[in-house]
């Protein structure tokens, strides 16, 4: 499974050791004396490591294990820094609403957005030949709202039969960039999950200028594909389909197609990590050194440089770290 490399494609560098390797999104550091690391985790296949806990990680300054008592190191609730947002963007061509398969679609979907819906915001899209993608949903968490607007797709008749793919994928990153930028926390991440049934036939965007718009993304946007007809061109969906693609030519596995994606966006959520501990050091230039030690599935660590100048005592790990989004992104050494 092919991941982002989140820390790369923001322009930071990632220390690798043992089977694991921990991508540095961004650090926060202010007085008292508190420290928190931003990151995520990934296994020597790029999976992501999920759902590690606080004493699965020690950190060490300058090469010494800081211990638990003087640090009083937490994991604290990413919602606090980060947000993420997931854009379901749903072909509606012709060769799908006449495939007489749309209400295994439809409930394929609504079980995605409610999975999906109960960590971060969810919002729909469709396309057809058309030029533009059109809003079937807006972005709120998974429940009613949301599949009741997909039980409309029972009556959807396309405009335009044929498949604007291209096109579709560069409207739904614009629009799911205009949501990312809507959030007032400073990090931001965002999912594109595209389902087609077939390849781009309308030829109003060239692979080349589609190409250009996923080569133009910073780092802070997945994009998956779900391909499932007998129509799809597996290479191109892989190629669209940076992060995931899942492609199989049987309808009827459309929605274990899904599901699979689902798992992928929660595990990738659930691998980001923000940690949060009290240095001890109360002056000069440090190293904090971050390692990640979970049962059986080897360890790997980051190295983040501080300033300590003005620290001192009474340091709350729980307070809520001062990412700033505009000011350049933490460098890990």
């Amino acid at each position: 499974m092919r991941l982002p490399s989140v820390a790369a494609m923001l322009g930071l560098l990632a220390t690798q050791a043992g089977c694991l390797t921990l991508h540095l999104v961004d650090a926060s550091v202010h007085k008292p004396s508190n420290i928190a690391v931003y990151f995520s985790v990934t296994d020597s296949q790029k999976h992501p490591v999920a759902s590690m806990t606080a004493d699965q990680f020690k950190i060490y300054e300058d090469g010494k294990v800081v211990s638990l008592f003087e640090s009083k190191q937490t994991i604290l609730n990413p919602e606090v820094a980060v947000v993420q947002d997931t854009l379901l963007l749903m072909d509606m061509s012709g060769s799908v609403t006449e495939s007489g398969r749309i209400g295994d679609l439809i409930e394929a979907a609504s079980a995605f957005t409610d999975r999906i819906g109960k960590t971060q915001l969810v919002g729909v899209a469709t396309f057809d030949g058309q030029k533009d993608i059109h809003a079937l949903a807006g972005f709120a968490t998974g429940g009613g709202n949301v599949r009741q607007s997909l039980s409309t797709l029972a009556s959807y008749k396309a405009k335009d039969p044929s498949t604007n793919l291209n096109g579709a994928v560069i409207e739904g990153l614009k629009a799911l960039q205009a949501q990312m930028a809507r959030a007032t926390q400073p990090l931001r991440i965002g999912n594109l999950v595209v389902f087609t049934d077939g390849t781009d036939h309308a030829h109003r965007v060239s692979r080349a200028e589609l190409q250009n718009a996923l080569n133009a993304l910073d780092g802070t946007i997945n994009v998956f594909v779900i391909g499932v007809g007998a129509e799809i061109d597996a290479g191109e969906l892989r190629t669209i389909g940076r992060t995931k693609a899942i492609v199989s030519r049987d309808p009827a596995k459309i929605r274990r197609a899904f599901d699979d994606v689902a798992q992928i966006v929660e595990d990738y959520g659930r691998s980001f990590y923000l940690l949060s501990y009290c240095s001890p050091s109360r002056a000069g230039e440090h190293d904090v050194e971050v390692e990640a030690d979970p049962p059986h599935r080897g360890s790997g660590r980051l190295i983040y440089h501080f300033n300590a100048t003005g620290f001192g005592p009474q340091c709350d790990p729980n307070t809520p770290p001062s990412f700033d989004v505009h000011r350049p992104r933490a460098q890990a050494r």
